[in-house]
């Protein structure tokens, strides 16, 4: 029996491609492998062209709910935002796909694992990361680094490969934006993108949303609940996660919602320009944001903060499967104890505007943020506060004084 590679496929031009040539080159069984993550209609057809192209077997798992509820929820409640831009749409996504990619190499029984990924990207990193953690002993194999025997350079070189390995596909070698897609974003990459100093084509390239301008002329309200940390409801109907972030994602779109051009620096080093759209997302981590202002004490989001910034940047590089990574969500997890009550805004051309947030554990105390004096604040007491809380500033500025005098 020959041996068996389990191969990541999305069912795109390079996977594709891929397929007759690991069976040529390493005389491989290939085992084809799609994780669903929520990319839509993009799965239509894929075990047809799996197997008129040399795949013994697709598995197509839906890993949708366990993206949403183990990988994204704990990114939400840590306000995990790489480069105060990125919400991590695609790194989220790849731990949970290399998890599967080795769960049915285990299966199968499969002595290597095979990406599409390129040599200049974030994801080979974090699929190999994510596989080495779970199964040090399967081997990877990255084509597009294997340029001895990986010879194709173009979407041209693809397409006649595979043509000539008695494979017709509906590819064009047009070029056309590099895209990922998942339940919680859709990226763009490429054509005019690659300049910095172009603006983004958003009529030809937006997929799920519109440009605010486009956006509906009347603003729209919407409610959410959380039930620590996790959001349970919108307008008063309970939904699972996947549910809330779909809804989240039409009624953003809708409003031209979370639409964001970034040059952001890669793991490998180099600078890149893309263009995101996570409609729901976005509403879901500002939500969650606003929920907390009324509930953490100043400490904890202060420490919080940083916890989140270095967990976006552990997500970004591709360690999920890391003691690290558990670390800062244990701490994450404990501030959620209270992360309960109900959230309502208005959406309104690319804006989530605030319409009031309530909490049984809200801290706010109206009698102390008022301007009527209530019985748990003595104005007096600040005099003693400001003296203790500005003496280092007094003694620094009394020492120079005295040196200064000293000098003349």
């Amino acid at each position: 029996m020959k041996e068996k590679v389990v191969l990541a496929y999305s069912g795109g031009l390079d996977t594709t491609a891929i397929i007759p040539w690991l069976k040529e080159t390493f005389d491989y069984d290939v085992v084809c492998c799609c994780i669903d993550c929520g990319q839509g209609n993009e799965l239509d057809g894929l075990e047809q062209r799996a197997k008129m192209s040399g795949a013994s077997k697709l598995y197509i798992e839906n890993v949708i709910d366990e993206f949403c509820d183990d990988f994204i929820v704990p990114c939400v409640q840590a306000d995990a935002v790489y480069e105060n831009k990125y919400l991590l749409g695609t790194s989220m996504a790849r731990p949970v796909i290399a998890k599967k990619l080795v769960e049915i190499a285990r299966k199968e029984g499969a002595v290597a694992i095979c990406h599409g990924a390129t040599g200049k990207g974030n994801d080979q990193i974090r699929f190999e990361l994510g596989i080495t953690a779970l199964a040090p002993d399967i081997k990877i194999i990255a084509p597009w680094r294997m340029t001895d025997v990986w010879t194709m350079q173009s979407r041209e070189d693809e397409i006649e490969y595979c043509k000539k390995h008695g494979i017709d596909l509906p590819f064009s070698p047009d070029s056309s934006y590099s895209r990922d897609r998942n339940l919680w974003h859709i990226s763009h990459e490429g054509l005019e993108l690659e300049d910095p100093a172009n603006e983004p084509n958003y009529d030809h390239l937006l997929v799920l949303s519109v440009t605010p301008e486009k956006a509906p002329d009347e603003p729209e309200y919407v409610t959410m609940t959380f039930e620590k940390g996790v959001p349970k409801s919108i307008n008063g109907k309970e939904m699972k996660v996947s549910e809330i972030i779909m809804k989240l994602n039409e009624l953003g779109g809708k409003h031209g919602i979370g639409i964001i051009d970034i040059v952001e620096n890669r793991v490998v080093g180099m600078k890149s320009r893309g263009v995101y759209e996570t409609p729901g997302g976005t509403i879901l981590m500002e939500a969650h944001r606003q929920l907390e202002e009324l509930i953490l004490d100043r400490a904890t989001m202060e420490v919080k903060k940083e916890m989140g910034n270095k967990l976006a940047q552990v997500v970004y590089e591709g360690k999920w499967f890391t003691p690290l990574r558990e670390a800062i969500q244990a701490f994450v997890e404990s501030t959620q104890q209270y992360v309960t009550g109900e959230v309502k805004f208005k959406l309104y051309k690319g804006n989530i505007i605030k319409a009031g947030t309530t909490s049984p554990y809200s801290l706010y105390s109206e009698s102390l943020a008022s301007f009527t004096t209530g019985d748990l604040y003595d104005h007096h007491d600040a005099s003693g506060f400001i003296n203790l809380f500005g003496l280092p500033l007094k003694v620094r500025a009394m020492k120079l004084m005295e040196a200064k005098t000293n000098n003349k």
